[in-house]
């Protein structure tokens, strides 16, 4: 019954992702049944799971990309970019980072906004991530924009200095950071793919599986699985540190602006 059910869920076009949930939500359903002795066994056990499909390679992407989607962005959104960028946090824990959550080094990321209410962080544990300058000297910027908020203060409040909605954040991802998108002429990316570049980084600064796992708060198998192709493309490139990346990557996309606004007026 069990399997018919799955095949039936997966005929009528459900996602093999989101199949293998329901099936693992009710498998533990079927286990506590069972140690409580109101089955046999758990049925889930012996059914073959859908088969997931094969995770796509991850692109992230570069720095100077990302300084092209800065550029055109106003202060708050391009902070919010720096931030997914060059923290590595996924977009509803940037939305729930507070003033006081910023270190002189690190960032201490111990919560999430989903659907405007605050919650634990993906995998319920709190983690501290490297502060790289240039995101300082952005987050420094955008604090005295803001009036210098306290401590208790969210980094990214929505317009009533409450939590961003679930509508809120769409409305931005669809609006402001599609714009960014286009200005860069980057290809379609989520604002959760822009963690993939903080990853990059760091393994370009031949940081091992470990530290880049605990940088982005998931396993160091799942680290391996997504960016081990990363690690093997470097082959003899130079180590480079992400700060001096970013550096450079502004100092291109400074010099490209310079240039096309003297030829705009030479025109």
């Amino acid at each position: 019954m069990i399997g018919r059910w799955q095949s039936d869920l997966l005929a009528s076009g459900a996602g093999p992702v989101a199949v293998r949930r329901a099936l693992e939500l009710l498998g533990s359903i079927m286990q506590r049944a069972a140690e409580s002795g109101r089955i046999q066994t758990n049925p889930v056990r012996i059914v073959r799971k859908a088969k997931l499909p094969k995770r796509p390679k991850v692109k992230p992407l570069a720095p100077v990309t990302i300084e092209r989607m800065r550029a055109p962005s106003n202060p708050r959104d391009a902070t919010l970019i720096s931030v997914l960028a060059y923290a590595g946090l996924r977009p509803g824990e940037a939305l729930g980072l507070r003033w006081g959550d910023l270190g002189e080094r690190t960032i201490l990321v111990q919560r999430s906004i989903s659907l405007g209410v605050a919650k634990a962080t993906k995998t319920n544990t709190s983690r501290s991530v490297r502060l790289l300058q240039p995101l300082a000297r952005d987050l420094a910027e955008w604090r005295i924009r803001r009036g210098r908020p306290d401590d208790r203060k969210l980094i990214f409040p929505g317009h009533d200095g409450e939590p961003w909605s679930g509508p809120a954040y769409q409305s931005w991802r669809r609006r402001a950071f599609k714009r960014a998108l286009n200005a860069a002429d980057a290809e379609h990316a989520r604002p959760y793919d822009l963690r993939h570049s903080f990853a990059s980084l760091l393994i370009a600064e031949r940081r091992n599986v470990i530290e880049v796992a605990r940088q982005l708060g998931h396993s160091a198998t799942m680290t391996l699985n997504v960016y081990g192709h990363e690690n093997s493309e470097l082959g003899e490139v130079p180590r480079q540190s992400a700060e001096d990346a970013i550096l450079d990557a502004r100092a291109a996309v400074a010099h490209q602006l310079r240039r096309a606004d003297g030829g705009e007026v030479a025109r």
